[in-house]
């Protein structure tokens, strides 16, 4: 391996308290989990109420019960999941992004597929009824009853968003492109409302049925204008960031440096990152997540993004000056989810950018901390200033791996340590990783065996903190 370090021995250790931020205890994702589940529960109560589990007696009674407690349960798991991506505090932070992102896809998975069962079993249902063609029927529903016209363009919708979140189709998007078809499943949800509130057989028979999928949809609706669209707005004005400058770090690496009012009352930790729009270029209106890549101070905010082929490329053009509005913090890559003295931060690429930031944050003694940073070449060393400064100023350690990844394996080690297990080589540069909390940021696949290297040099499922940005 071709190592750089800070050329210092270990200093001596000595105990301190972590700095802590506020955290969402654990037990929230317990309840967030409990709640679903009840929600749930209460749907199949209610339709068992209104005698969904006596309707059976013929083909077509069957039909058309199966279709109201598949219809009923699609539409609890698609407000279910709204809530989840809502960005709620406490759901964010207690699950973080990449947990929130893996349950929102399964949600909305299971949702869909219950509704293109609601879709089938009702219109089987009412041609057996009616005696008529299934697609005769279909056509008939749509068309002389309430709200159905509004129910199918929602319907559209969901289907766009979910076929172009296939990951096939997902590789083949633009990022700006997937995240503007993604908005259209508010479109979806927004536009089933009418259906369901006209002809809903279950929201017509039963005030507990109205109350409940009225509060539901209310919950749902709120906390999209409250966090998606209200928090953001209050902070983008408040705080009235703008570029100051866009510095080159590397080949395809820019820093975009803003400044801004008041920025210590943004509830933001070094590690975290922001859904950022700039407002005077094209394409002002598509977000992007990008990591802090320093901590943040009272009045400035810095980010360093990597041209990776989307909207990335155009901030190198950013003139000073560029307003810039703001959706964050998100993210639990940051001190407060800590639970050792020891930490070890491993980085590859771009991965860089959050970890430099929390080494410049976390509360620690000489030799507490260890950043292993992991470049195809020297070239692509980012920071290599800032962080030999920041070492020696806080007595970390700095080890940079160099060199092309290793061939016919998945492995976060360059291919001149290929003799090395992933494990072996960890415990080699930090022996008692064991005992250390370990974040990880990087591409997906570095990180997933960067993440295994970790567990199987004994560091515990809860000391190890990733955040992934793949979408």
């Amino acid at each position: 391996m071709t190592l750089f370090t800070d050329g210092r021995p270990a200093a001596a250790t000595h105990d301190r308290a972590p700095q802590r931020r506020p955290v969402t205890p654990s037990w929230w994702r317990d309840a967030v989990s409990l709640a679903t589940w009840a929600s749930l529960l209460i749907v199949a109560a209610l339709w068992l109420r209104g005698g969904g589990a006596t309707d059976l007696d013929s083909p077509t009674q069957t039909y058309l019960s199966l279709g109201r407690i598949t219809g009923l349960v699609s539409a609890d798991l698609l407000l279910i999941q709204v809530l989840l991506m809502a960005r709620v505090p406490m759901i964010e932070r207690a699950y973080g992004q990449d947990e929130l992102a893996r349950r929102h896809r399964l949600v909305g998975c299971t949702s869909f597929f219950l509704m293109v069962a609601h879709i089938v079993l009702i219109t089987l249902g009412y041609a057996g009824q009616d005696a008529r063609n299934a697609i005769v029927e279909a056509w008939r529903l749509t068309v002389d009853y309430p709200g159905m016209l509004l129910a199918v363009a929602g319907t559209a919708c969901l289907v766009l968003v979910t076929a172009t979140s296939i990951k096939r189709a997902r590789a083949k998007l633009r990022y700006e492109s997937w995240h503007l078809l993604h908005l259209y499943a508010y479109l979806g949800v927004g536009l089933a409302l009418p259906h369901q509130l006209w002809t809903g057989q279950d929201f017509l028979d039963s005030h507990l049925a109205t109350v409940y999928w009225w509060t539901l949809w209310a919950a749902a609706a709120g906390a999209v204008i409250v966090w998606r669209i209200g928090i953001p707005l209050h902070r983008t004005l408040r705080h009235d960031l703008w570029v100051t400058a866009v510095v080159p770090e590397g080949p395809g690496v820019v820093s975009v440096h803003m400044t801004g009012r008041q920025l210590d009352r943004l509830p933001i930790a070094a590690g975290q990152f922001f859904t950022w729009r700039f407002l005077t270029r094209p394409g002002a209106s598509k977000g992007h997540p990008y990591s802090l890549s320093a901590a943040p101070t009272s009045n400035t905010l810095r980010i360093t993004v990597k041209d990776l082929g989307d909207d990335s490329r155009s901030l190198a053009r950013l003139r000073p000056g560029t307003r810039v509005a703001i959706e964050g913090p998100y993210g639990r890559l940051h001190a407060g989810v800590r639970t050792r003295r020891k930490v070890t931060l491993l980085a590859g690429g771009i991965g860089i950018t959050p970890l430099r930031a929390l080494l410049e944050e976390l509360a620690q003694g000489p030799g507490d901390v260890t950043l292993i940073y992991r470049a195809r070449n020297e070239a692509e060393v980012i920071f290599r200033r800032e962080l030999e400064t920041l070492t020696a100023a806080r007595g970390a350690h700095l080890v940079i791996l160099l060199g092309p990844r290793v061939p016919d394996r998945a492995s976060w080690l360059p291919a001149e340590a290929a003799a090395w297990s992933d494990s072996a080589a960890l415990r080699t540069i930090v022996p008692d990783i064991a005992d250390h909390d370990v974040f990880i940021c990087g591409a997906t696949a570095w990180m997933d065996a960067a993440q295994q290297a970790a567990l199987d040099a004994g560091v515990p499922a809860a000391a190890i903190h990733v955040e992934r940005f793949s979408w």
